[in-house]
């Protein structure tokens, strides 16, 4: 799954609008214009080909707007965060140090949606799969710590497919 890909479902799991995707993009720090958002909501015809995608009008998502859009989504749902003193204005992108999108999906998602991790495991168990406490804990922790494990898109399929179900009732 590519972050177009993943962007395209989150949208749908969570019945996003135009107007609304536009403005988490602006709140992330990244300005997409109402006439680009179709071109990155659209799904590549083989995402491992990257020539393809540019050829076809089609923007690719690279991990910067993708974490620039997470941040945004956790800005739109929870509010702007007053800063403390010494905190940086914006949050320090981890993307472009190899971290997985996939994990930091989950992260962003939960904090944005407020969960918890019973929420998580429920969504888990609506999109048809068992995920226990340990396995989810390790799906979130910081890349590096010793019980870290990355997140592969069988997982992240089955979140936001659990997400549907829960937001759209599917």
């Amino acid at each position: 799954m590519d972050n177009n890909d993943i962007l395209i479902r989150l949208r749908y799991a969570l019945d996003l609008k135009n107007t609304e995707m536009v403005e988490i993009f602006k709140l992330g720090g990244i300005e997409v214009s109402r006439q680009d958002l179709p071109k990155i909501l659209t799904k590549s015809k083989d995402s491992y080909d990257d020539e393809i995608a540019e050829d076809e009008e089609n923007i690719k998502c690279d991990n910067v707007m993708f974490e620039s859009f997470l941040n945004g989504f956790v800005t739109f749902k929870r509010g702007k965060q007053e800063q403390k003193p010494g905190q940086p204005e914006t949050p320090e992108l981890t993307l472009g140090r190899s971290a997985n999108v996939n994990n930091l999906l989950l992260k962003k998602v939960k904090i944005a949606l407020a969960m918890t991790s019973e929420d998580m495991l429920d969504i888990f168990e609506k999109a048809g799969i068992h995920v226990t406490k340990g396995e989810l804990g390790a799906l979130l922790r910081k890349e590096g710590h010793k019980n870290y494990k990355e997140c592969g898109d069988k997982f992240a399929r089955n979140f936001l497919k659990g997400l549907a179900v829960k937001y759209r009732g599917e």
